[in-house]
């Protein structure tokens, strides 16, 4: 019996670039926290700053956001409860629920992280090219609207099969 083979690309996979593009991109944002003063920032905090705006939200829905299971989001929330980055607070909709929104510290942090972002932003386009940097942009998101799709139509005739 022959052992299956992976085979040999000629280029990385794009699962391996994004995946590259991501981790490069969360390190540099908790580099630059730290170098804000911001010291208790970590790599695992990225999910809720990149799912959590001002107004609040339910740490289920973040986690279903962020591809996370709700264990993992509860614990990076506690994590950051602790760190006075972030409480919680009744849902005002639903007395058993809590809503995650930021504490006063943990809305300066993220200021402090989306202003960065919006530097970056900037500098892509100078380095790219303000046309070629929207059109990677665009790619992007819409390969996520498309494994979205796809993933839609499959879940639709599994459920009709």
């Amino acid at each position: 019996m022959s052992r299956p083979q992976v085979p040999r690309l000629d280029r990385k996979p794009l699962i391996a670039l994004v995946e590259r593009a991501n981790r490069a991109l969360q390190s540099d944002m908790v580099r630059r926290a730290h170098a804000d003063g911001h010291t208790e920032v970590k790599m695992a905090h990225n999910s809720v700053f990149g799912f959590l705006h001002s107004d609040g939200a339910r740490a289920a829905d973040m986690a279903a956001r962020a591809g996370i299971t709700r264990q993992s989001m509860g614990e990076v929330i506690r994590d950051m409860v602790a760190l006075d980055l972030l409480e919680m607070r009744s849902d005002p909709n639903d007395g058993r629920a809590k809503v995650v929104t930021y504490s006063e510290h943990g809305l300066a942090v993220a200021g402090d992280g989306f202003s960065y972002l919006g530097e970056l932003e900037r500098r892509f386009a100078e380095e790219f090219g303000e046309e070629e940097y929207a059109v990677a942009r665009d790619v992007l998101e819409r390969l996520v609207d498309v494994l979205d799709r796809f993933a839609a139509e499959e879940s639709q005739a599994a459920n009709t099969a």
